[in-house]
């Protein structure tokens, strides 16, 4: 005959315990704002290990995709990333425009980088929508995806900002210009004659460092956390 496992009354209350706090959080609705989401996502992660924090951003990313607004991916690389952070609920674009209206109808668009696209440079022209996420986040090199909302996001505290330029300028002469204002700088894709730099803190698109920063087309497309 079979025996029936004895229950593990401890581990039983430690899921319940998880499973009442998310129905707490589901309950309490989203932050606010992006940057306030962020920073309350560092503390909550403060002093947990590698493994409980994988856990932790996994399932409040989960958590954010069930309460917050409607994601949208565009890409093979967001497609990946979204899937890991959010879970498989976000709704797949067939192009970068269908991706950008999803965006301004009030939704989030999560958004491949590639030479193949200069879609970002569409927001020197679209002000309202404003590049808020960037993945991977750990700040261990450079984003491969961008999320993109009709907010203003706010400084968080540790951040990258995200700057076009038509300049016809090498790269590394750019970073260089622009290092001589005050702002490091990094190089991160071209594409229809734009370039897209990563600039490292939070900068304001009217920063006064950005005064003479080459280019007769450019300026700051949003800004992004890293944790």
């Amino acid at each position: 005959m079979l025996n029936t496992p004895e229950p593990d009354a401890e581990r039983q209350a430690l899921d319940r315990a998880v499973a009442e706090a998310v129905r707490a959080r589901l309950a309490a609705g989203p932050h606010p704002t992006p940057e306030i989401e962020a920073i309350a996502l560092r503390r909550a992660l403060q002093g947990l290990s590698p493994p409980a924090t994988a856990a932790v951003r996994c399932l409040l990313g989960r958590l954010d995709s069930a309460s917050g607004p409607a994601l949208t991916v565009w890409g093979p690389a967001s497609q990946v990333l979204a899937s890991d952070r959010f879970g498989l609920t976000a709704r797949i674009a067939g192009t970068p425009e269908a991706a950008l209206i999803a965006a301004r109808n009030g939704g989030r668009a999560l958004m491949d980088l590639t030479g193949a696209s200069g879609w970002w440079g569409r927001l020197l022209a679209e002000p309202r929508l404003r590049v808020v996420g960037a993945l991977p986040d750990h700040g261990h090199g450079l984003p491969r995806a961008v999320l993109v909302q009709p907010v203003d996001p706010g400084p968080t505290g540790d951040d990258r900002t995200f700057w076009v330029t038509d300049s016809p300028w090498t790269d590394a002469r750019i970073v260089q210009r622009l290092g001589e204002g005050g702002l490091a700088a990094d190089p991160l894709i071209a594409a229809g004659g734009l370039k897209l730099f990563v600039l490292a803190g939070y900068v304001q698109p009217d920063d006064g460092r950005l005064n003479g920063a080459p280019g007769d087309l450019s300026g700051v497309i949003g800004a992004a956390p890293v944790f």
